[in-house]
């Protein structure tokens, strides 16, 4: 698990490519400090795994399920990426719960400075992604955890300060660029408990439970049998 948080941008080393099948170097510093074989960093987002590394860089492989599915395929030799090793139990949870698992991708559409702030605009490659983003929620773009200001039927807004832009790639981002993007996790988990409690109804409805198969009514009871209150 991740926090969006990101520690720091690396530079893309070397990059392995067969297929869809992708082997990524990067030179770290401060992560350096404590990595292992196995461990878990967030590449612009995107959850890898450690398979080796030396005392300037780390090297991770890419599936194709992943190549298909982020940004990291448009990844060139001297391009800088967004880290952030797993969180610890001792670390302070300083942004949302992040997976690193990547639901689309999305282009920036427009980059306007407001005051200390920078607004983006970005469009999304799935639409039905779009169903997890709500105003005032939390997101994730390139791995960094922001909060949404604004929402429309195939776009989002975000506002950025000055530090999160400075400590990011974000910082290069310009209208055209492709981002990862990752929907707060609590959205995905109602949607898949409300499909089976619907597909539940009619068997209770039959056992004179009284209940309608065709009501989806999310109630506070429902989301405390379910852990959420």
């Amino acid at each position: 698990m991740f926090t969006g948080l990101i520690e720091e941008v690396g530079i893309m080393q070397r990059i392995g490519k067969q297929g869809q099948a992708m082997v990524l170097s990067i030179a770290a510093k401060h992560i350096m400090d404590d990595v292992q074989l196995g461990d878990s960093i967030a590449i612009n987002g995107v959850c890898l795994t450690v398979i080796a590394f030396d005392s300037g860089s780390f090297t991770v492989d890419v599936t194709p399920e992943t190549f298909r599915h982020t940004n990291l395929s448009l990844l060139h030799a001297g391009d800088r990426v967004n880290l952030e090793r797993a969180m610890s139990a001792q670390g302070r949870f300083g942004g949302h719960i992040v997976q690193g698992h990547v639901d689309t991708t999305g282009r920036i559409t427009s980059r306007r400075p407001e005051e200390n702030a920078v607004y983006f605009t970005v469009e999304i490659a799935n639409r039905e992604v779009m169903k997890y983003i709500v105003p005032r929620g939390s997101i994730t773009i390139d791995g960094v955890s922001l909060t949404v200001v604004g929402v429309d039927e195939s776009s989002f807004s975000v506002s950025i300060i000055p530090h999160t832009l400075a400590q990011t790639i974000l910082l290069h981002k310009q209208p055209g660029s492709s981002v990862n993007i990752e929907s707060d996790l609590l959205g995905k988990y109602i949607e898949r408990l409300l499909f089976y409690r619907d597909r539940e109804m009619p068997d209770e409805a039959a056992r004179g439970g009284g209940t309608n198969a065709g009501s989806s009514r999310l109630t506070a009871e429902f989301l405390a049998e379910n852990g959420f209150l």
